[in-house]
């Protein structure tokens, strides 16, 4: 086993708040991973504080590649998140050109609860479409997916055949591997749901229900993931680990009932992840 990988993590840092690089770093760390954060945008807290203050680091990314480039970094996957600006779609494309050898994944964080996030325009969604494109693995939730997709986002439960349908419909714009997260099916169950186009395998991983929306629970699902296929697990192993470490993290911060905004308390969970257990959860959809 490779015990220097290396992720470059193309997302932003927000100070208060959980979520992306702040989640992203410890769990990749815990799990062995190296993690080279490239910070697209500076907040103060996350978009979901009211009068958040922000820098837009888009003139950074480019020069930070070519020092990268300058001195032979090899990283092993190139990861995004939030972006900022069009013009970051483009630096995005650029990292994973540069790296033609490692696992590209795109979380095309634009938003969640069918509405984009308020620093996401049309044409920022559109451009994300791209690069989705041209990833190896997606991980939008029910919203992104739509928008990727064109479609209305779903006010009911879906049927298998409907998940499978936009499963294939977003690896046929691009990338070998799909996963969705927080579907609400037919039958009344909550799953994340993966798509492997090479073997043509439909996984589900049901996970309960919590009365609680928590900022950064999509940083924290995709970043386990991405870390567990780092290492070689297989799809339905790395969707069931990564549902996993988030039920439990989501579970242990709903029990003191914080404030939603600040987060999922994560840190006290991250144990669970060093013992990197082999998981039967997943089933096929």
């Amino acid at each position: 086993m490779n015990q220097n990988l290396k992720v470059a993590a193309i997302h932003d840092i927000s100070g208060v708040g959980r979520c992306s690089l702040t989640v992203i770093i410890p769990i990749l760390s815990a799990m062995g991973i190296q993690v080279c954060p490239v910070p697209t945008v500076v907040l103060s807290a996350h978009t979901g504080y009211n009068g958040f203050v922000m820098r837009d680091l888009t003139d950074y990314i480019d020069p930070a590649l070519a020092h990268y480039k300058q001195m032979k970094i090899k990283f092993d996957c190139i990861y995004s998140g939030f972006l900022a600006s069009d013009e970051q779609i483009d630096h995005c494309r650029d990292f994973f050109n540069a790296y033609p050898n490692a696992l590209k994944v795109c979380d095309p964080v634009m938003g969640d609860n069918g509405k984009p996030y308020k620093t996401y325009t049309n044409e920022l969604c559109n451009r994300m479409v791209e690069l989705a494109a041209v990833a190896d693995i997606i991980t939008p939730n029910l919203t992104e997916a739509s928008i990727l997709l064109g479609e209305k986002y779903p006010t009911a439960q879906l049927r298998t055949t409907e998940v499978k349908s936009w499963l294939v419909r977003l690896s046929e714009k691009g990338p070998k591997t799909v996963v969705i997260t927080t579907v609400p099916l037919a039958d009344g169950s909550i799953c994340n749901v993966g798509y492997d186009r090479e073997t043509n395998t439909f996984w589900k991983v049901n996970c309960d229900y919590v009365p609680r929306h928590y900022s950064g629970s999509g940083d924290m699902f995709s970043s386990v993931l991405v870390g567990g296929i780092a290492k070689g697990d297989s799809l339905p192993i790395a969707i069931d680990r990564a549902t996993s470490f988030t039920e439990l993290a989501i579970k242990t911060t709903f029990s003191y009932q914080t404030d939603t905004r600040d987060g999922i308390i994560f840190e006290p969970c991250l144990k669970w992840l060093t013992d990197y257990q082999v998981l039967r959860n997943f089933k096929t959809l």
